[in-house]
C-alpha cells in the first residue's frame, strides 16, 4: 500500500486547514499540494511545498515588481523567448519540494541529478518496511540485442513465472535475514547501519528532494524520455503531470522546445539545408558518422516527415 491510513489522515488534515498568505500562489498547484500520486506497486509523489508560478519567471526576467505585466500573452511570448534562447536563471526563481517514495534502485539513478536538496530516510536510525516493488507482468523483458541499456522482447509464460518467484523470494528471504540479524530476542543484536547492507536494491525508500524548475526541467527532459528506464520514467511523468498544472506557460514552453525540440550539429544543419536545395545527400557525403546519421535519419522517421 503505498500510502498508510496515518499518512492519509495527516493529508487529510493538511488541506483541511488552508491559510491566507501573500505570496504569489498557483491554482494548478494547490489542487496538488499534499496529495500522493500513486507510482508503480508501493511508490508515490507527493508535493510538499513550492513557490513561484509563470509570473515568478517573467518578474525574475524583468527584474520588476508585483504580478509581472498585466497581458499574458506577452508574459507568454518572453517565457518562450526565454526557453528558445536557453535563458535559464529566470526559471531557477521557481521551485518544488517533493515527497518520493521510491525503489533503492531508482534512487540510484535519480541522485545522478545532483542540482537538488535531499534528505533520505535512514536506516541507520530506523528500520526499513517490507515493501519491495515487484514488477509487473509486461514489465518483465529480456536484455536488448541492440541496447546495452535498454531492454528486449517481453518474458513469457514459464520464463516470465520463474523470474517473478525469483525476485519474490529472494527479496522476501534478505528481509527475513534483516530481521533476524536486527531482533534482540535472546541475543544482542546487530547495529541497524550494518544489518540493512543485507536489503535488496527493490526495497522502497523515502526522501525529500527539492530542486528549481530550470534543473526540474533538465531531470523531466532526461528522464520522461521514452528512451529512459520505465521504473523512473512513470515518476518523472507523474511529476510532470503536475508541472503542467503549477506552471502552464511555462511548461508549454518546456514541451515545445525541448521534450518536443532536437538540437542539430553543424553538420546535421549543413546537410538540411543541401537537401532544401535540392541536393541526395547520403552518409558518405554527409561528414556523419555512421551513429549520428542513424540518429539524423531517425529524427525525421519518427515525426512522419517525408525526406527531401
Amino acid at each position: 500500500m503505498p500510502i498508510t491510513p496515518d499518512q492519509r489522515a495527516e493529508i487529510d488534515a493538511l488541506r483541511a486547514t488552508p491559510r491566507a498568505t501573500l505570496r504569489a500562489v498557483s491554482e494548478g498547484m494547490e489542487a496538488h499540494l499534499y496529495r500522493a500520486h500513486e507510482v508503480l506497486d508501493h511508490g508515490f509523489i507527493r508535493v510538499i511545498d513550492y513557490m513561484g508560478d509563470d509570473a515568478a519567471i517573467v518578474q525574475a526576467a524583468r527584474v520588476s515588481y508585483g504580478a509581472g505585466t498585466k497581458h499574458v500573452q506577452n508574459d507568454e511570448g518572453l517565457i518562450r523567448y526565454l526557453m528558445r534562447h536557453w535563458h535559464s536563471t529566470p526559471f531557477e526563481m521557481c521551485e518544488i519540494k517533493l515527497h518520493v517514495k521510491l525503489p533503492i534502485f531508482v534512487a540510484r539513478q535519480w541522485i545522478r541529478h545532483r542540482t537538488a536538496n535531499v534528505n533520505e530516510y535512514s536506516a541507520r536510525y530506523s528500520i526499513m518496511d517490507r515493501e519491495f516493488y515487484i514488477p509487473a507482468p509486461e514489465q518483465l523483458a529480456a536484455q536488448s540485442t541492440v541496447n546495452n541499456q535498454g531492454r528486449g522482447a517481453v518474458l513469457e509464460g514459464a520464463e516470465a513465472a520463474r523470474v517473478l518467484e525469483i525476485l519474490k523470494s529472494d527479496a522476501s528471504r534478505s528481509y527475513d535475514h534483516y530481521e533476524a540479524m536486527l531482533s534482540q530476542d535472546g541475543q544482542q543484536g546487530l547495529a541497524r547501519e550494518l544489518a540493512r547492507m543485507n536489503l535488496p536494491a527493490n526495497i522502497y525508500t523515502q526522501w525529500y528532494w527539492k530542486v528549481d524548475l530550470h534543473n526540474l526541467f533538465h531531470f523531466l527532459r532526461l528522464r520522461a524520455d521514452p528512451h529512459a528506464q520505465y521504473e523512473i520514467r512513470v515518476y518523472a511523468e507523474a511529476i510532470a503531470k503536475v508541472v503542467a498544472d503549477w506552471l502552464p506557460i511555462a511548461f508549454g514552453a518546456f514541451e515545445d522546445y525541448r521534450m518536443g525540440g532536437v538540437t542539430l550539429s553543424r553538420k546535421a544543419i549543413d546537410v538540411l539545408k543541401r537537401r532544401l536545395a535540392g541536393e541526395v545527400v547520403t552518409q558518405e557525403h554527409s561528414g556523419m558518422s555512421k551513429g549520428e546519421w542513424r540518429e539524423f535519419e531517425g529524427i525525421w522517421a519518427e515525426s512522419g516527415a517525408a525526406k527531401p
